[in-house]
């Protein structure tokens, strides 16, 4: 039996890894800390509440007295809690920085104070910047790229990343760094592109597209992630490595916006471009061979099965969303400031 600390388990994919383990390692122990900031929402585990080897503690992992009481209590860390929007921290990126670095500083302590066995710290692709070769060649991202993150959120996780790795390099904490591209399933906040899209499309509402919408990503489901950190919860000698996580489906916004409109059946007439947001890469991309060839994990969900299921969640739990769009103040301030006004910034150019 494993004890786990989970951080940030109340949101999207911390969410669902618990969820994960839960089912598949019934009999091991959570503890779920989350600070329930506007993002986090035990709405996405309801139903894993009443499950005896699972506990929910609010709070925040800069508190240094109650990360330090859990972690006392677990074997092993899976780290997952920050601040993650880019769009968010382009608007103050103060709270990136606090959550991300700090919150992550608090944790590595804690974590060499009571001898954790692991602690894998959740990293992003957005570290990387730009996918492409020290030479400046375009291609998916490999562990050993240098970090160029090209936004505060980027920077913050990049920070919190190697400040990870220098504590396994000074101290000889256990921690293990996984760099992932965009998820994508239930339980999303409706302010990320694939969850907004779907929303907005089923409410018949404008589709806001940045730019010209050719930007690419690599999607993975979520439920392939939360099957490489098993991985690598459960691998020996991976310690002090870094692990790209990512499905190889690399695939533009404008594409998306047609996945979606076809499985919903919806007009393209949807689709609004909108000014484009400030530093914004063009292409984000990780080659996660190396998880494969070391541990045998690879993504199986196939692209388009993976979208239809994630389509039909939020047409099948419209209470769950309706609850974000319609009833928090925070959602419509956010929305209104970040599209509405971008629209109407846009307008005014092309006027002028």
């Amino acid at each position: 039996m494993k004890r786990l600390l989970v951080t940030g388990g109340a949101g999207f994919i911390g969410s669902n890894f618990i969820r994960y383990i839960v089912k598949t390692y019934p009999h091991y122990q959570i503890i779920n800390l989350d600070k329930l900031t506007y993002a986090g929402n035990l709405d996405n585990l309801v139903d894993i509440a009443p499950h005896p080897g699972y506990r929910f503690v609010q709070g925040d992992i800069c508190e240094a007295a109650l990360v330090e009481d859990l972690v006392k209590e677990v074997d092993f860390i899976v780290h997952f809690a920050a601040e993650t929007h880019v769009d968010r921290s382009i608007l103050n990126a103060g709270s990136f920085i606090r959550t991300d670095v700090y919150g992550t500083f608090i944790l590595l302590g804690a974590a060499k104070k009571h001898g954790i066995q692991k602690l894998i710290h959740i990293s992003t692709d957005e570290v990387y910047g730009n996918a492409c070769s020290p030479q400046g060649i375009s291609r998916p991202s490999l562990e050993t790229d240098p970090l160029l993150p090209q936004s505060p959120y980027a920077a913050s996780k990049a920070g919190a990343d190697r400040l990870a790795y220098s504590y396994w390099t000074t101290y000889g904490v256990p921690v293990v760094i996984t760099r992932c591209s965009n998820n994508f399933g239930p339980y999303q906040y409706p302010e990320k592109l694939i969850p907004l899209f779907v929303t907005n499309a089923l409410e018949n509402k404008p589709l806001p597209v940045y730019g010209d919408g050719k930007n690419t990503r690599d999607w993975i489901f979520v439920r392939d992630h939360c099957r490489a950190i098993d991985v690598l919860l459960h691998a020996e000698g991976v310690e002090g490595e870094v692990f790209n996580i990512g499905a190889h489906e690399e695939r533009s916004v404008l594409e998306i916006t047609e996945v979606i409109l076809t499985i919903l059946k919806k007009p393209r007439s949807l689709i609004n471009y909108v000014k484009d947001r400030p530093g914004h890469v063009k292409r984000h991309a990780v080659d996660a061979s190396k998880i494969q060839a070391r541990l045998g994990w690879k993504a199986t969900t196939d692209f388009q099965e993976a979208m239809e299921k994630t389509v039909y969640w939020y047409v099948e739990n419209e209470n769950w969303w309706r609850k974000i769009k319609d009833r928090s103040r925070e959602y419509q301030e956010y929305y209104q400031r970040q599209y509405i006004l971008r629209e109407q910034s846009k307008q005014w150019v092309a006027s002028s």
